[in-house]
């Protein structure tokens, strides 16, 4: 196993190296970079919604004349464009700045912010909280609820219960996440009814004046309506993938023996059943986990104004703001291979009789 752990890690490098080269890529060929949001700025547009549409020539920062390469640059001193394309770096080719971008981050240099003025890292580690806060319990109470409704789904198949819980899945599955949010809202948060809730920020304004305990009610105030529109919208699916997993192993041979044996219902189910039906749920839980963590936050950030990674993310893409959107894209993939690895590990703590290195072998 400690073999097996060791390639993987050792694949994450060539793995997240071919990422950066694909998306360095397609991000050359995306118009409004960072020169011609800069330009805009300086004529007085709004880049971001359309005043600066021009790209590099070829897509790499090779500019055979300054200021003739970027649309609306016209009447602009040739040298203050030099001086913009050397800020931003594109005064070297693509090729040389992908470089200099794979060393830095090999050292873990992500670089600056191109438009806020702060390094990338701590960019990141200050909007962290917010993101590992709306994954990390989201997450855990969609398992928490979904695991046992799903087995006790499972156990009275075609029961009352089974049809009128299966309604309210469907129900919960079929509302968009952002737009139970906005129902939470209007109903909880000062919209039309109830002013129970906070509606923005992941603490009160007087939270370091709290004592612990008032601390820690205050958190989960400010999130109890954003980590409930994220649970809504998806604990249906993996509600219905333990039901489906349970069932298939129900049905199979050895817990007829099992019960023909003598064994109690719940001996079967949590002492044979459980182990084998929890191997397909523990493989969903990484891409869960970093689904929630990273992009299914996005818009819920923006309703309840959680300056989160999402958000983040979000922003530098549209503000063509590089370091931040390679820095985070570095990050998450990272994260998201690392978590991977776990769960193929706690594969092995559920049943240790799959063995990964075999396999490879």
């Amino acid at each position: 196993m400690l073999a097996y752990i060791l390639r993987r890690l050792l694949l994450i490098i060539p793995t997240l190296f071919g990422i950066l080269v694909i998306n360095f890529a397609i991000i050359q060929a995306a118009p409004g970079g960072p020169v011609e949001q800069m330009i805009a700025k300086l004529e007085g547009f709004d880049a971001a919604s359309g005043g600066a549409t021009g790209r590099i020539s070829g897509g790499g920062g090779e500019v055979a004349t300054a200021g003739s390469n970027y649309r609306g640059a016209q009447g602009l001193d040739p040298e203050l464009i030099a001086e913009i394309e050397k800020m931003y770096g594109f005064d070297k080719s693509a090729p040389e700045r992908f470089w200099i971008m794979v060393k830095n981050y090999a050292q873990l240099d992500f670089g600056d912010s191109f438009f806020r003025d702060a390094k990338v890292i701590d960019l990141i580690m200050e909007k962290m909280p917010v993101s590992i806060s709306l994954g990390l319990w989201s997450t855990l109470i969609m398992y928490l609820v979904s695991i046992p409704l799903g087995i006790a789904k499972a156990t009275r198949h075609g029961s009352a219960f089974d049809v009128w819980t299966s309604s309210a899945i469907i129900i919960g599955y079929a509302i968009p996440a952002f737009l139970f949010a906005i129902l939470l809202i209007v109903l909880f948060a000062g919209g039309s009814y109830w002013d129970w809730f906070p509606l923005r920020g992941l603490t009160s304004s007087n939270f370091d004046e709290l004592s612990f305990s008032g601390k820690v009610i205050d958190y989960f105030w400010h999130l109890a309506l954003p980590v409930t529109a994220l649970v809504i919208g998806n604990f249906a699916t993996l509600t219905l993938l333990t039901k489906n997993s349970f069932l298939d192993e129900i049905n199979k041979q050895y817990v007829t023996t099992a019960r023909a044996k003598g064994l109690s219902n719940a001996r079967v189910l949590y002492g044979h059943v459980f182990r084998n039906a929890m191997l397909l749920i523990i493989a969903g839980f990484p891409s869960a986990f970093i689904g929630i963590f990273f992009t299914g936050s996005l818009l819920i950030e923006v309703i309840f104004s959680l300056d989160g990674l999402g958000l983040l993310s979000f922003e530098a893409a549209i503000n063509r703001d590089y370091p931040v959107v390679f820095g985070t894209l570095f990050i998450f993939t990272l994260l998201g291979l690392v978590v991977k690895l776990i769960g193929d590990i706690t594969y092995t703590l559920v049943d240790p009789r799959i063995d990964f290195e075999s396999r490879e072998a």
